[in-house]
């Protein structure tokens, strides 16, 4: 017990370092390129009054270091102008509310209270952007600890945990959880609160994956992980021979409420925006979206701004944005076809068709514990349906025992690392990771999947199973390891200048 007690510890020191550390460079890597190139689109240091205060004669009192501040203040590119923007300001555009608001309040009250002091050195705009700073670094380091815990928890091993979230704090995206951008607190709310969830804090998990809502748009879709457990809840309380009505009421109405919860932030916040920009105009002034019968200000933003929509850019001139997502996309799509690939007949049941071995593994997710007294390896949450007791037929039995062999014993051509962990628990990771990968290829701009997919954790387990196979592990950890510090080089190189990347 002491032996794991201090692995474990040993392991959060050195992924403590490689986190900062991570950090530190990639931030070291901008203020670099920031030095020696021009940007390429210098737009980002004309930034005019707030609207309330553009008839103001007064002029903003002079700072101590204008150097300082002039210089964080053009490091602020891309998105984060927009971030920053709504933290100073407000929602004053249609557009911007296209930036979903936990960021810029965050910002916003950390300015005004942690780093209020700096205003008169640096000035107010300045000290935003140093906020938005501070607060993702911090943030990612967080989110890698996540990581690792969460993967301790579905992987069971803690080499491949380890290696997993070290996998993360470089990963391709990285320039992005270091910049005013919302990868950081997204990532942290929502693998947080995906770790919650498997340890059992169903209600404390919700909040976290709702906050993630507030982050990015596609926290929504957190909501399906809850939605995949209370189905199978729901099989196997229909499958029992002693059915309560009662508890699949229980199961449907905890169930709905989690989901409801998760989406409320992101629905609230349209609402927001159309009391804004709709309510007291006549119908002339009213924009097209405010007319139509379910009025969605994010995906007319997304559409009218930005030219969003299915195939939309499946055009010859976007070829080189499509070279340029291939390698997390391919990646991806590897950590699907590997895990299905391992376990067909679990994906293809949806887990709801497992065998005796794994549901005596798993345990029972209707269990009476309260919440938050689950076991810590959370596999209680997805519990397997126990065919024998269902099914006499010797088919079925012959059918479940070469299904048990496939996955509780892996080939031994898998290397070192023997995979450990149950398929039911990795399905709906692998469900989530493939609508992402749709949604990202067909109707995004692809060149954001390098950071819209690196806050997936399938990803990163799968890189980390097979870096750990032997002479063919090897290979495909040299390309993954040369992939990520070439998007790090590159990233920071165009990113912070103003040159398109992704």
């Amino acid at each position: 017990m002491r032996a794991s007690g201090n692995r474990l510890g040993a392991h959060t020191r050195r992924l403590l370092r490689y986190a900062v550390a991570s950090r530190f460079l990639v931030v070291a890597l901008i203020i670099l390129w920031r030095s020696l190139l021009s940007p390429y689109d210098t737009s980002a240091s004309i930034n005019p009054p707030c609207l309330s205060t553009a008839n103001s004669s007064s002029p903003p009192p002079p700072v101590l270091l204008p150097r300082v501040g002039s210089a964080i203040e053009r490091s602020i590119v891309w998105d984060g102008v927009y971030f920053t923007r709504i933290a100073e300001c407000g929602y004053e555009y249609e557009q911007t509310y296209a930036f979903l608001p936990l960021l810029p309040l965050c910002v916003t009250i950390f300015s005004k209270s942690v780093f209020a002091p700096l205003v008169p050195l640096i000035g107010y705009r300045a000290v935003l952007g140093l906020s938005g700073y501070v607060i993702n670094n911090i943030a990612f380091v967080f989110a890698a600890f996540y990581l690792y815990s969460l993967s301790a928890i579905v992987m069971k091993d803690e080499e491949v945990a380890l290696r997993a979230a070290i996998l993360f704090c470089f990963n391709p995206a990285s320039v992005f959880y270091s910049s005013v951008y919302s990868e950081s607190l997204f990532a942290v709310l929502s693998i947080g609160g995906l770790y919650h969830f498997m340890n059992g804090k169903y209600n404390y998990a919700t909040l976290w994956l709702a906050l993630s809502g507030c982050a990015r748009s596609n926290g929504v879709l957190n909501a399906g992980y809850i939605c995949y457990h209370a189905m199978k809840q729901l099989n196997e309380a229909f499958s029992s021979r002693k059915r309560s009505y009662r508890l699949i009421a229980k199961i449907l109405l905890a169930g709905a409420l989690r989901s409801i919860f998760i989406f409320g932030p992101f629905i609230s916040f349209q609402a927001y925006g159309y009391l804004n920009m709709c309510m007291g105009r006549s119908v002339a002034e009213m924009r097209p979206w405010c007319k139509a019968r379910l009025p969605l200000l994010y995906n007319y933003i997304q559409s009218r701004y930005w030219g969003v929509g299915f195939l939309r850019y499946f055009q010859v001139k976007q070829l080189p944005n499509f070279l340029l997502a291939s390698p997390i996309l391919s990646l991806a799509l590897c950590s699907i076809v590997y895990y299905v690939k391992l376990w067909p007949e679990v994906f293809l049941s949806l887990g709801l068709r497992v065998s005796q071995k794994e549901s005596k593994m798993v345990g029972s997710s209707l269990s009476t514990e309260p919440e938050g007294q689950a076991s810590r390896s959370g596999i209680s949450e997805y519990s397997a349906t126990n065919l024998s007791q269902d099914s006499g037929d010797l088919k079925l039995r012959k059918k479940t025992v070469r299904r048990e062999k496939m996955v509780i014993e892996p080939s031994k051509d898998e290397g070192p690392d023997r995979l450990q962990c149950d398929p039911v628990v990795i399905l709906p990771f692998a469900l989530h990771l493939s609508f992402m990968v749709a949604t990202a290829f067909f109707v995004m701009h692809v060149q954001v999947s390098t950071r819209f997919l690196s806050a997936s954790p399938l990803i990163y387990w799968f890189a980390s199973h097979i870096m750990g196979s032997g002479s063919i592990g090897k290979r495909w950890g040299h390309f993954i390891w040369a992939y990520s510090a070439a998007y790090i080089f590159i990233g920071t190189l165009l990113f912070s200048n103003f040159y398109p990347f992704t």
